[in-house]
């Protein structure tokens, strides 16, 4: 595979890098090939690369009958997408080696047959490729995510001089402080890869004295939002640890993203072939994908603001996909007037009172936002009367929501757990306020009535057989006084519960827990309705979407899922993160996902095709916390390292970063109407940040540099607009009422 796959290099220079580095301008020719691998000092046996290069062209030769073949079976998009995968050149189909402009489009078959097009001579010679690969299983496993340990692990077996490890990523280390500033900060992201590489290929080895040197000495030189992985690293030191473990793992099969400027990296480039530094190169090629963009070279500050993750920064391409963040349209239901407006109406001989808001309500619904989704673009479910009730009711509380803005904050109420000795782990509101509930360590999940209404059961069904049915007040008949109470424990999971969410209409509430479940539970009966199994291991987080019946679940097991509640079977599996998923959050409009996970990224998933839309990089720890705004255009973000991120969907880039908190962020909310940013942190603090101004200050003419990336303002201080200090109690839920007054919750700690 060639070292620089990003979306800006075309065809040329990547046939330069593999080839043969004699073509790219500096006047290079002592190299043999692309590798530098038969001349180096280090390398002990040319016999062994010998038979690497061999095995790397019989795959080659192989790809390319395969491509044949489909191109022969007219499956032209099939072979765009192969070659693009693979990294060849738009032109290595064409058997003379001349323009294959026609490829893509109706393809000749005339010249297939130079490659063995048929099946047969096909499958004897992938059967044949494939015996040789069993023999050197080093490249055939070098490109792909192979979950075989020792397949993935065999790439650690090149041979070199481990003396001369240390010389190699010294001299890098003096070659890049040496150049120019501009260039420094950017050449500097490649130390901590290779470092990583390098120091499990010793280990592998059995250099087991040399690795444990080379660590000592260049470890201290890492960033420090490596501490964490640098801490497992050094317990590898023998290879029988490096089996089976999920960190090593990651490193290996995934390629560490490194986004460079052209000028930065043909510099890096250079100096490799001029030193001959196959060591170094191999490893570039290996495991580093370099993302090349056009243009001036990045700053440090700019840098560090995307760095971080276990893989690097994402790579461009990957954020380039349409969104769809718009809203959709709202049902049109019609806002009857109460008797207070009819009251008011006579008193004052206002008779058009009421309608300019209904009209306002109505206005939002009736254009359609251009970068909504179809409103039928995944299935949802129709309005019953009781939804269309609420929403009249959501109407009615609009019209007399607080306006918040710096000059006019929100009141903040505050619900202690006192004496939660069963350990808070989760806590959700309903969207009225109506009801709170715990998750707890102790398996339990408890339910209390925020308002004087106390929670009843429905009655037996022996006792509903005795009911008029058609009487108005069936509702109220139907629940049992005798069960009344201020709060409802429910029973039955066998681990702690990490994840709650009420489902929008209230009659249901969902449960994760480290059990590797997700529960619904019914909250006219207080009673388990089903255990939905799918998850291998504990399940940290889950949440209902904003329209019902789908929700979504993460876990341990690295994966995301979507369910529907009548479904045993999870619809969806969104596999992607290297690490647990922590924390799930769904876009207002349901066609989205957002993960948050402990490999420090955020990816955003479309609902309708499962496919990954967007990934963003830049936390430096785990990520606890996601919130969308109203309108649906921005997410947040927050972590273990104390900042809230703010991302733009449509552009897919960081637009804003808010530092304060000193401790991890669990908790993140707009409110209603998207003015005011609040977040709960173990700091024991909830913030408020001005949200529309960290928006409306964004230049966005920025968002068309090719570089992927906007220059980030140091403004927290100017966003801030109020610190709030609980007496001793980590923030971990925030909820801004229908009428923007801010509710936070959380477990005093004495």
């Amino acid at each position: 595979m060639a070292a620089v796959q990003g979306g800006l290099v075309d065809a040329a220079e990547e046939k330069d890098i593999k080839p043969e580095p004699a073509s790219d301008g500096f006047g290079n020719n002592n190299a043999n090939d692309g590798r530098l691998l038969s001349t180096s000092p280090g390398s002990s046996a040319s016999t062994g690369s010998n038979k690497t290069v061999a095995g790397a062209s019989e795959d080659q030769q192989t790809l390319l009958a395969v491509l044949q073949f489909l191109k022969k079976n007219k499956l032209n998009e099939s072979v765009e997408i192969l070659r693009r995968e693979a990294g060849l050149p738009e032109d290595s189909l064409d058997p003379k080696g001349t323009d294959a402009s026609g490829a893509g489009s109706g393809g000749s078959s005339g010249g297939v047959d130079l490659e063995g097009g048929d099946a047969s001579s096909l499958l004897s010679r992938v059967t044949v490729s494939a015996s040789a690969g069993v023999q050197a299983p080093t490249k055939a496993a070098a490109g792909e995510d192979q979950p075989d340990v020792s397949v993935v692990l065999s790439a650690y077996s090149q041979q070199g001089d481990p003396a001369l490890y240390e010389v190699y990523y010294s001299g890098l280390k003096k070659f890049i402080e040496t150049v120019l500033d501009c260039h420094r900060a950017e050449l500097s992201q490649v130390f901590y890869p290779l470092f990583v590489h390098m120091y499990l290929e010793l280990v592998y080895n059995n250099h087991e004295s040399e690795a444990k040197a080379f660590f000592e000495k260049f470890s201290g030189d890492q960033e420090c939002y490596y501490e964490d992985d640098l801490r497992i690293l050094s317990s590898l030191t023998k290879k029988e640890h490096m089996r089976g473990n999920e960190t090593l793992l990651d490193f290996r099969t995934s390629k560490f993203v490194l986004r460079i400027s052209r000028d930065s990296y043909q510099l890096l480039k250079r100096h490799l072939q001029e030193r001959q530094n196959n060591q170094i190169w191999n490893i570039i090629q290996e495991h580093l994908y370099i993302d090349i963009f056009d243009g001036m070279p990045r700053s440090k500050s700019q840098i560090d603001a995307m760095s971080g993750s276990l893989a690097g920064e994402a790579k461009r391409e990957a954020n380039k996909a349409k969104v769809y963040y718009g809203l959709l349209k709202e049902p049109e239901i019609e806002l009857p007037l109460d008797d207070e407006d009819e009251e008011a109406e006579n008193e004052e001989g206002k008779p058009k009172k009421k309608k300019p808001k209904k009209d306002s309500m109505g206005s939002k619904s009736k254009k359609q936002d251009p970068n909504a989704p179809s409103q039928n673009r995944i299935p949802l479910p129709e309005l019953k009367d009781s939804d269309k009730l609420d929403k009249i009711m959501y109407m009615k509380e609009s019209t007399k929501r607080i306006r918040l803005g710096p000059d006019n904050l929100p009141s903040i109420c505050y619900y202690s757990f006192l004496n939660a000795y069963q350990g808070l782990t989760a806590v959700d509101l309903t969207d009225d306020s109506s009801l709170i509930a715990g998750g707890f360590a102790d398996s339990t999940v408890r339910v209390w009535s925020v308002t004087p209404k106390k929670l009843r059961k429905v009655k037996s069904a022996a006792d509903l057989n005795l009911i008029d049915k058609e009487s108005d007040d069936v509702l109220e008949r139907i629940m049992d006084e005798k069960t009344a109470s201020e709060s409802k424990i429910l029973y039955g999971h066998s681990g702690p519960v990490y994840g709650i969410s009420f489902s929008p209409d209230r009659n249901y509430l969902l449960s994760s827990s480290e059990d590797g479940t997700v529960r619904l539970w019914s909250l006219q009966t207080f009673t388990c309705l089903v255990g939905y199994k799918g998850h291998n291991y504990p399940v940290w987080d889950t949440q209902f979407s904003p329209h019902g019946y789908y929700f979504v679940s993460g876990g341990h097991d690295r994966v995301a899922r979507l369910w529907a509640t009548d479904h045993y079977q999870p619809l969806r599996m969104f596999s992607g993160h290297l690490a647990d998923v922590t924390c799930t959050r769904f876009h207002p409009n349901s066609n989205y996902v957002a993960t948050g996970s402990s490999d420090r990224t955020i990816r955003l998933w479309d609902v309708l095709n499962g496919n990954c839309v967007r990934i963003f990089t830049g936390h430096k720890g785990p990520i606890h916390a996601l919130a969308f705004s109203p309108n649906g255009k921005f997410l947040a973000s927050g972590a273990t390292d104390g900042r809230v991120l703010l991302w733009d969907i449509g552009h897919g880039l960081m637009v804003g970063e808010l530092k304060g908190h000193t401790d991890t962020i669990y908790s993140l909310r707009f409110s209603r109407d998207g003015e005011i940013l609040a977040s709960g942190s173990m700091d024991n603090t909830v913030r408020l940040w001005d949200a529309m101004k960290a928006f409306d200050d964004l230049e966005t003419d920025d968002f068309t540099a090719a570089t992927g990336h906007i220059h980030l303002q140091d403004n927290s201080q100017e966003l801030l607009l109020g610190t709030y200090m609980t007496k001793s109690t980590p923030v971990i839920h925030l909820h801004f009422t229908r009428r923007n007054l801010l509710l936070a919750a959380g477990a005093y700690n004495p």
